[in-house]
């Protein structure tokens, strides 16, 4: 009996810990999203995310708040000999936010930590596992770890945030791969607002990737690049990528896609160009 009390005593207090903390983290959430937003990095966001111009007030002043509990919760960690600068946080957080927008954020609960190089890398291994997506084979623009770590190549991002009309964003991309990974597994699908949305998501997302795959086969052009045919996870990063660079592309070419994007971001790119 008094095992059994202590026992008790002891899971309490566990659940009292992490319920505490828990409130102490929604707490602060809740002050860094209606907190000013630096005007310095209004500046490095204007200079740097095109995308960013496009966005209503409303939009911008939601956005400011969640890259201020984003930069409060991530670690930048630079490689290569690359020093972190206010400049590569920021603008790597303010694309990776813009997913979050108008949506009950839960800011990447499995990512801690964001690595930059200054260039494109080589990795010395290879894997198609345990929750792993490799962008290339060994000389890599970025990666997503299940549950480690965001890899990017700083060139690479200033690269894709140059032109906000290509469709190539590796931040945009890698951390769409955080988003379909949060519930266990990269497979292109995330967890969606709604279970009656899955049958609908994976009907028209498969049809989808089924036709670029056919596509790259038979070396006919796409508004979304071919990496996207490598498989489910690649597609909705592509697919991902292409919805917020090339909209009005995808909405006419694409348009039950553009729909189920659209859906489950909460936003309509096609109405800021």
């Amino acid at each position: 009996m008094i095992v059994i009390k202590i026992a008790a005593v002891v899971v309490g207090s566990i659940v009292a810990y992490f319920i505490g903390k828990r409130f102490m983290r929604n707490s602060r959430r809740k002050k860094l999203l209606v907190a000013a937003f630096a005007e310095e990095y209004v500046r490095i966001i204007e200079k740097n995310v095109p995308l960013y111009r496009h966005l209503s007030d409303s939009l911008k002043q939601e956005l400011g708040g969640l890259i201020n509990v984003f930069l409060s919760e991530k670690h930048f960690e630079g490689c290569g000999g690359l020093e972190i600068t206010d400049e590569i946080k920021v603008t790597i957080a303010a694309q990776a936010c813009m997913l979050l927008l108008n949506r009950k954020a839960k800011y990447f609960p499995k990512l801690h930590t964001i690595l930059v190089y200054p260039h494109t890398y080589v990795a010395k291994t290879v894997s198609s596992g345990g929750g792993l997506v490799v962008e290339g084979r060994s000389v890599r623009l970025g990666e997503s770890w299940q549950s480690g770590p965001v890899v990017l190549a700083w060139d690479s991002v200033t690269g894709g945030t140059s032109n906000a009309a290509d469709a190539q964003n590796v931040v945009i991309h890698e951390f769409a791969h955080q988003l379909d990974q949060e519930d266990g597994s990269a497979d292109g699908a995330p967890i969606l607002e709604h279970r009656s949305r899955y049958r609908a998501w994976a009907q028209v997302l498969s049809a989808e990737y089924e036709a670029l795959q056919r596509k790259k086969k038979r070396h006919r052009r796409s508004v979304m690049s071919k990496y996207g045919a490598t498989n489910p996870a690649e597609f909705f990063a592509v697919a991902t990528e292409t919805f917020f660079e090339k909209p009005r592309q995808m909405q006419k070419r694409h348009p039950e896609l553009y729909d189920e994007l659209k859906e489950y971001y909460k936003l309509d790119p096609a109405e800021w160009v």
